[in-house]
């Protein structure tokens, strides 16, 4: 009577033995299913993360750049890239200027306007606004004397608000048909690779569910056998 007892514990090792084994071959997890799916997964559990990290990064660089040379139009502001230094230092090259359109007349001693002079627009200060000729007077912070002619009323654009230094390459790329399609590419890519990072994530969690009920399938067998 023990020794059958006995022969059948034995028996019941083996099959659990033999129940750990399959386990194995088949990848089945024998603790929580999510740390077995690290340590097989290894460094590709982060890709997902990555992907979306780098893809949004991406997307933000592109609105980032896009923000300041668009909005702006939308508020009333004219802009313009700076190309010669004769506001310098005040105003270097390579900066972009918004400028908001004001009455001629509240123009003081001192204001930067823009100005049309033949097919150029010009920036610089102004020196006198001559209200009974309608006139301005201006100069470059970096010329030694005043301009030789006087800007008239009509030829105003505006008084400049704001400028911001480097920006006016990004004027110049947003400006030529080749510029766009790269920003439009670039934001591809950060929108293509936050796709991608979201599939690999729902396929890492399938892959975990799929562990999750074999290991629970495993357990219902091995207590039914055990019973």
């Amino acid at each position: 009577m023990f020794a059958g007892l006995q022969k059948k514990a034995v028996g019941n090792r083996k099959n659990i033995v033999m129940a750990k084994k399959r386990s194995k071959s088949n990848n089945v997890p024998s603790g929580d299913g999510s740390v077995n799916i690290r340590k097989k997964a290894g460094l590709l559990i982060y890709v997902p993360a990555l992907c979306s990290v780098i893809g949004t990064l991406m997307l933000l660089v592109v609105i980032a750049a896009a923000l300041p040379l668009t909005v702006p139009n939308f508020m009333g502001y004219e802009i313009y890239n700076v190309v010669s230094g004769s506001m310098e230092p005040t105003v270097p090259v390579g900066s972009i200027i918004y400028v908001k359109e004001i009455d001629p007349v509240e123009v003081q001693p001192g204001d930067i306007i823009a100005f049309q002079a033949g097919d150029s627009v010009i920036m610089h200060r102004v020196v006198d606004n001559k209200l009974v000729e309608g006139t301005f007077t201006t100069k470059g912070d970096a010329n030694n004397g005043e301009d030789m002619n006087d800007v008239p009323y009509e030829d105003l654009i505006g008084i400049v608000v704001k400028h911001i230094p480097i920006m006016g390459q990004l004027l110049i790329l947003f400006g030529s048909t080749f510029g766009r399609i790269c920003m439009i590419c670039f934001a591809a890519c950060g929108a293509l690779l936050n796709i991608l990072g979201s599939r690999f994530r729902d396929a890492l969690m399938y892959e975990r569910e799929e562990e999750l009920e074999r290991e629970r399938l495993l357990a219902e067998a091995m207590k039914t056998k055990k019973d």
